[in-house]
């Protein structure tokens, strides 16, 4: 049967018997086949057009032309490793380090962001002369191994916690230790990481790097109180480590204000290094590290070479540059904080009318909705966070959840989601939480409704 004409219970019973059962589909129980995507839109085999509401690898929108003929046209001219002088990749990180501060000015091209952070980890390691790692509760960073053992989210459920692994408390103001009320959060949390940092040295550990996303996507769409990350720059500093910034789901724009994440924390913090992947190849695999100068030189001492087969390539760095240009005619930061800030609006009115609705965080088009089941204990509503996106994807309105209770819708769209869009989203979900609290009144009868 030709791949085109086959059915989507025929390609799922493929799939089954090809694929592990551990590269799970969304919504398993019924899923979508997806066939094509344009913009910020995903179409069925049927022709049923999708709203995509969580891709943020199609950062510009997906298969934008400007980046497929990028990629078409040098494919069609050369396409080879980097050990060959070419324009591309030397052009590529002059446009990146454009939009970097000052200091982080030496560049290493990958494929993924788990490739990326593993780098990172190594650059730390060799430049410090430490081995141990900080990282914040609930982090995931990567699925390489040396990856899995510094995100919590993960070894958790694996082999569990290496001695040279040291987890901090997420600053999370709405369900941490230090909330809303707290009269300095990031002072408080900036502490906790200290102290893990001393409880670490006082059995004779060494701190090589602190790891967090500038914006925690799994922990819950977290956004740390401002100040956090220079606080615990000097706390990491002391303990002669380095501060790595993993920007693989929140950079190049997203949060609207900044084209990085990590500068909404403040001019005075700039990361020793930053990790980048996902959105910078609008789903070509491409992924980056950009590093300053002492750290690459100390890198560099061992002698030994850093290569990576596809890294750079010229058809990649094609499709890097596109995306930049993309990102810059057609201004989609800008238009991130723009529909971000509506979208967000749209939200608090509903978390007025839905007690459901326990808090709305997010900047730029970085949005979580964290569901709850009673507003004083602030506990996760798994359930109807699961029901709810069930219910939005019969209404062709692809979501998923986050989040350790995994009751945090995330809104994370391809960069061209419009304001029609956000308001669309919204009425549906208005409609949908009016009908669960019409209908359901307990999490047992909402396992129960068809």
């Amino acid at each position: 049967m030709a791949a085109e004409r086959r059915g989507k219970a025929d390609t799922l019973a493929l799939r089954r018997r090809l694929l592990s059962s551990s590269c799970r589909l969304f919504f398993p129980e019924d899923p979508v086949k997806i066939i094509r995507g344009h913009g910020q839109y995903m179409y069925d085999e049927q022709g049923a057009e999708y709203l995509d509401c969580v891709n943020n690898v199609a950062h510009v929108g997906h298969c934008h032309p400007v980046v497929v003929q990028a990629a078409h046209e040098q494919n069609q001219v050369l396409n080879t490793n980097s050990r060959y002088l070419h324009d591309n990749i030397v052009d590529y990180a002059q446009r990146l380090s454009e939009t970097l501060p000052e200091k982080l000015c030496v560049f290493y091209f990958l494929n993924s962001g788990s490739e990326a952070n593993d780098l990172a980890l190594r650059l730390a390691r060799r430049y410090t002369g430490h081995q141990d790692v900080v990282v914040l509760d609930h982090a995931y960073h990567g699925h390489l191994s040396s990856l899995i053992d510094i995100s919590p989210y993960k070894f958790r459920d694996l082999d569990g916690q290496k001695e040279w692994v040291h987890v901090a408390p997420l600053p999370d103001t709405y369900r941490g230790p230090y909330r809303e009320d707290h009269p300095n959060p990031a002072v408080a949390y900036a502490n906790e990481v200290k102290h893990v940092v001393s409880s670490a040295q006082e059995k004779g550990r060494k701190i090589a790097a602190f790891f967090a996303e500038s914006l925690p996507s799994v922990g819950g769409q977290i956004i740390p109180p401002a100040g956090y990350f220079s606080q615990v720059a000097e706390h990491i500093h002391r303990a002669g480590g380095v501060f790595v910034a993993d920007e693989i789901q929140v950079g190049f724009g997203r949060v609207g204000k900044h084209f990085w994440a990590f500068q909404l924390q403040g001019e005075d913090f700039v990361p020793d290094i930053v990790t980048m992947g996902k959105s910078i190849g609008n789903g070509h695999p491409i992924a980056c590290v950009a590093t300053t100068q002492p750290v690459a030189r100390a890198f560099e001492a061992t002698g030994v070479e850093y290569f990576n087969t596809f890294g750079g390539s010229p058809v990649s760095c094609a499709v890097g540059l596109a995306v930049l240009d993309v990102l810059e005619k057609e201004q989609l930061q800008a238009h991130a904080a723009h529909v971000g800030s509506f979208l967000m609006e749209l939200l608090r009115q509903q978390k007025a009318k839905h007690p459901i609705i326990g808090d709305i965080r997010g900047i730029g088009l970085f949005i979580g909705v964290d569901l709850i089941k009673d507003e004083a204990t602030r506990m996760p509503a798994t359930e109807e966070a699961d029901y709810l996106v069930s219910r939005l994807k019969e209404n062709y309105i692809l979501l998923s959840t986050d989040g350790p209770g995994r009751n945090v819708l995330k809104f994370k769209p391809p960069m061209c989601f419009s304001l029609d869009n956000a308001q669309h989203v919204v009425a549906k979900l208005d409609a949908i939480l009016t009908d669960m609290e019409e209908k359901v009144r307990s999490c047992e009868t909402l396992r129960l409704q068809p």
